[in-house]
């Protein structure tokens, strides 16, 4: 994904981004308990954890790489043991330095029948370029937290949902591909706002008929002391989603991770899942403005590795999304 926190700009066009100045926290706004909450499956961060290792032991996920192909195998293969049914889009996009690449949206779909269905997601590639280290700039990362940790909780989401009883909603689980080839800072030449999020604008081009009731994307979703603010792009689009699912984190006993904070917006995949195929998406990811960025100091660097991730922050994530599908 994109930092607009610090680089952008898309406050000078309209809807495509606003402000991205200093936000105060909303104060007063925990949730009313007004009903319990209905009974959910327990997540297993052990068992997410290990799905996140699994994939960052094939390396960089970097289109047109072996290891590109060989976690493709492996996500499709794990998705096929639980899912109803697994859909691969391959399909072809041209980066921002003009090379193409051979990119593949995985989607894997429960409870066919039923007509309300619920859109979760991640990204499944990891970033080419290390452009926020002081060295190997040029030099791909293992995006274990910036990529690998969504896709973790994800499967451990499908497994659950195939072993457990049903929620009365349609799930289904899109991993996008092309999410971080975007143009890096260090590239010579004009500035390409759509070179990230290569996969979730093909998707939202080519999805046919389907929709979803609301979708959630999860991004770098497993850090230590992790803290997710109200992001501005979902803040936009579906307002209701966020205060549902912060609500229900927070009834969860998740507050120090879901804060009720407005931040700057991002360009991420549920910004185009938003605006091109109209499903109102939010975005939880990392909010950490301790160094005046907006994500924790690992990103987009050679530190993103398993060292990062975290069991509670995970446990946190991956309960809360799967309450608020059980919810509905």
């Amino acid at each position: 994904m994109k930092n607009n926190f610090s680089i952008t700009i898309i406050a000078a066009f309209s809807f495509f981004l606003l402000s991205c100045g200093e936000e105060k926290p909303k104060q007063d706004k925990q949730p009313q308990a007004s009903r319990p909450l209905i009974p959910a499956p327990l997540f297993n961060s052990d068992s997410a954890y290990k799905y996140i290792e699994q994939q960052v032991d094939f390396g960089p996920r970097v289109p047109n790489t072996a290891a590109h192909h060989k976690c493709a195998t492996f996500l499709i293969s794990k998705l096929q043991s639980f899912a109803d049914t697994v859909i691969v889009q391959e399909f072809q996009a041209k980066a921002f330095d003009g090379k193409m690449l051979n990119l593949k949206n995985i989607k894997a779909s429960f409870n066919l029948k039923a007509t309300k269905r619920i859109l979760l997601a991640s990204h499944w590639d990891s970033r080419p370029f290390a452009d926020q280290d002081s060295i190997n700039q040029k030099s791909p990362i293992l995006g274990a937290n910036d990529g690998a940790s969504g896709v973790g909780i994800l499967i451990e989401i499908a497994r659950l949902l195939n072993e457990n009883k049903k929620p009365n909603v349609g799930v289904d689980i899109i991993l996008f591909d092309g999410e971080d080839y975007g143009q890096p800072e260090f590239h010579q030449g004009p500035q390409q706002h759509d070179s990230w999020c290569l996969g979730s604008q093909y998707w939202s081009k080519n999805k046919g008929n389907y929709t979803a009731y609301f979708g959630i994307l999860l991004d770098m979703v497993g850090g230590k002391d992790a803290k997710f603010g109200m992001e501005g792009t979902s803040m936009v689009y579906a307002p209701s989603v966020v205060k549902k699912v912060w609500d229900i984190a927070n009834r969860l006993g998740f507050g120090k991770h879901f804060i009720y904070q407005e931040t700057a917006q991002i360009t991420d995949d549920h910004l185009y899942v938003n605006q091109i195929a109209k499903i109102p998406m939010i975005d939880i990811i990392e909010f950490d403005n301790s160094d005046g960025n907006y994500f924790g100091s690992y990103w987009h660097t050679h530190n993103d590795n398993m060292s990062v991730i975290d069991r509670n922050t995970l446990k946190a994530v991956g309960q809360t999304v799967l309450q608020t599908v059980y919810e509905e």
